[in-house]
């Protein structure tokens, strides 16, 4: 694919990290291959982790085309920016386009990126999967790697303001890589789900302690923060939903 627009796209988030004076630790990225067809499986915390998901690949020289819900290509701004990048349109109402995309991308030999929670987790842990990741990876026949990361939710996620001060650190943990066959989807996103969770586990652990204290709103309760439960979680995720529908509803009958 020609790419005008990622490689000035990802030096002025560079200059960016640097401004915010970030700090970066990384692991695993050796597991993402240099050349052909990949699927990188990222967990997901907050709004930017599109942004920093990609740098799990970046040691490799590649270019990641993440699948993004279809309300970011209708923005007037984002739209076009994300077309020039590549990234590929989810329509969650009909998703079998976007499935076919990412196929014939992997197929051509990029790197893709999916979240398979499909949305935010308020509870900062993994939530249910979908099966779509080792679907897509099964079709196309390439490895799905897992990525993790940590931090991200601390500049912006759902019910918090927006936190941009400097000196946040970023942690990105990147897994062996695995090998779905599609002959049972369940099952391998399991697999999937148990891999990203130890990553996530070692992630937030090894995280600097000053940086998350007890009862820290990012971090998870079973850590002892203030997160949400993922039963919490659940039902503020359906309160959402129902709000969203409402407003679809009235806007319908105007």
């Amino acid at each position: 694919m020609r790419d005008i627009t990622y490689p000035p796209v990802i030096a002025a988030a560079k200059t960016g990290f640097r401004l915010l004076g970030q700090r970066f630790t990384m692991t695993g990225t050796e597991h993402v291959p240099r050349t052909g067809g990949v699927l990188l499986a990222c967990n997901h915390i907050g709004y930017v982790d599109f942004v920093y998901g990609g740098l799990a690949a970046n040691p490799s020289g590649r270019l990641v085309r993440f699948m993004a819900k279809r309300e970011l290509f209708d923005h007037k701004l984002v739209g076009p920016l994300m077309r020039s990048l590549h990234h590929i349109e989810v329509d969650r109402g009909a998703g079998e386009a976007s499935f076919r995309t990412a196929v014939d991308y992997l197929r051509q030999g990029e790197a893709v990126g999916i979240f398979p929670e499909a949305t935010i987790s308020r509870s900062m842990e993994l939530k249910e999967f979908k099966t779509g990741a080792v679907r897509i990876a099964a079709e196309a026949g390439v490895p799905l790697v897992p990525v993790t990361m940590w931090g991200t939710q601390r500049m912006m996620t759902k019910d918090h303001p927006k936190d941009f001060s400097r000196g946040k650190t970023i942690a990105i943990t990147v897994g062996e890589p695995l090998h779905p066959t599609g002959a049972d989807p369940v099952a391998e996103t399991a697999e999937l789900r148990a891999a990203m969770t130890a990553l996530l586990d070692r992630t937030i652990r090894d995280y600097p302690a000053a940086e998350q204290p007890p009862g820290s709103w990012w971090l998870p309760a079973s850590y002892g923060g203030s997160a949400p439960t993922p039963e919490e979680a659940l039902r503020l995720d359906a309160a959402e939903r129902q709000r969203r529908a409402e407003r679809k509803a009235n806007k319908s009958t105007k």
